[in-house]
């Protein structure tokens, strides 16, 4: 069954069982319920996410901000459209306040997520334009020095922090706000990677679902973004590739027999194998895929990226013994933390970070879709799900 015909299928499976809801329809999460459409990205089981119909592999290697323009335009820019959006992007892009007092008013061990949702919080109530375009992509042309920022002063930093260039791509902002000792080069690559292969997964995962949520009440396009970010900061979400490299660290061993018996050892104590499977796809995640072979090129003999190759080839086979488990290979967190700390990017708990600034491109890409194009433009209603009294239900059901 190819990809499209998957999609076709699954519409026509899931509008069967809206028809005839029972109590397994009730309290699992919405999971597989269908609600809406999406325009900027869908997910199918041999190649992952696509972003406006492209498998995400093909797009892995471009300029995060050519993908930004795609999910904003549904189309791959032109390099005019491309040098044009850039310049639009650059003249979005000074901060209009002073984080300063701010910043340094946080505790320094709240959780860098916790940093980003008030960061965003501050930026929309300093210019909001109340204007779902607007919004969203000054938010994202302004997030590299917010985010560089960020980490200067919850590490305690401060000292002569460089100017905001705005010449420069939005990983370069980054990376010049935060001024590490490192290869520059290998860690432009792969944050710029990293951002692209991150920017939206589907409309239905939990932390843009949450923001669209949020904004179909009109809420502003920051608070909604806030919740998102909040939403994306849980463990069961984006907090799982701090979780996979803090994993990884404690598998300490790159040899095959010793890695078996840490994973069955886990598996026995019932805790998570991370980095393995994805609610979706069937086959290794071609996340994974692109991340695995980018540290072939730049870091081989990484000893936390030997643990992970090691992984990829032991844990699939482990895990592939429980009948219960569908899709028992590599996802999208297996690699990226091993990659992120090869670079210079040491604490892990800084990695959701990362995910949360690429996921603001797909995110306001989506609300601006249900607030000013679905419906023939009059967007979206505001989300009201139906519940039930359980009793009633129950008694319904019987």
């Amino acid at each position: 069954m190819t990809d499209l015909a998957y999609i076709g299928e699954t519409m026509t499976e899931e509008a069967n069982h809206l028809l005839n809801l029972t109590e397994a329809h009730l309290d699992i999460g919405m999971r597989g319920v269908p609600v809406g459409t999406c325009r900027t990205s869908f997910v199918t089981p041999g190649e992952g996410v696509h972003y406006c119909g492209y498998p995400i592999a093909e797009l892995a290697e471009m300029e995060p901000e050519d993908v930004v323009y795609l999910l904003h335009n549904k189309e791959l820019p032109t390099p005019e459209q491309s040098s044009a959006f850039r310049e639009e992007l650059a003249q979005r892009a000074s901060i209009p306040g002073d984080f300063a007092p701010i910043f340094s008013a946080l505790p320094k061990d709240g959780h860098p997520m916790d940093w980003l949702a008030i960061g965003i919080q501050t930026l929309g109530m300093w210019d909001c334009k109340n204007d779902w375009r607007e919004d969203a992509l000054n938010l994202v042309a302004r997030m590299p020095r917010m985010m560089g920022l960020l980490f200067r002063y919850r590490e305690g930093r401060t000292e002569n922090i460089p100017e905001d260039d705005t010449s420069l791509s939005m990983v370069e902002r980054f990376t010049h706000t935060l001024q590490l000792d490192v290869d520059q080069q290998k860690l432009a690559r792969v944050l710029s990677v990293y951002l692209v292969l991150h920017m939206d997964h589907g409309g239905g995962n939990l932390s843009t679902f949450v923001g669209k949520a949020v904004a179909s009440g009109h809420a502003t396009l920051y608070s909604a973004m806030v919740s998102s970010m909040n939403a994306l900061s849980g463990p069961l979400h984006g907090r799982a590739n701090q979780s996979c490299l803090e994993f990884v660290l404690r598998v300490g061993t790159s040899n095959p027999e010793e890695v078996e018996r840490f994973v069955r050892g886990e598996l026995d104590a019932g805790r998570p194998v991370f980095g393995f499977g994805h609610a979706v796809l069937r086959a290794e995640d071609p996340r994974a895929t692109v991340q695995f072979a980018l540290g072939e090129k730049i870091c081989p003999d990484d000893e936390n990226f030997k643990i992970i190759r090691t992984l990829r080839e032991v844990a699939p086979r482990v895990l592939a013994e429980n009948p219960k488990i569908s899709n028992p290979n590599a996802n999208v967190d297996i690699a990226s933390g091993a990659l992120l700390h090869h670079v210079g990017l040491k604490d892990p708990s800084y990695y959701t970070t990362f995910f949360g600034w690429a996921r603001v491109a797909g995110i306001g890409a989506q609300i601006f879709d249900e607030r000013v194009v679905l419906r023939d433009g009059k967007g979206v209603p505001i989300y009201r799900p139906k519940y039930f009294a359980r009793d009633q239900v129950l008694r319904h059901i019987e």
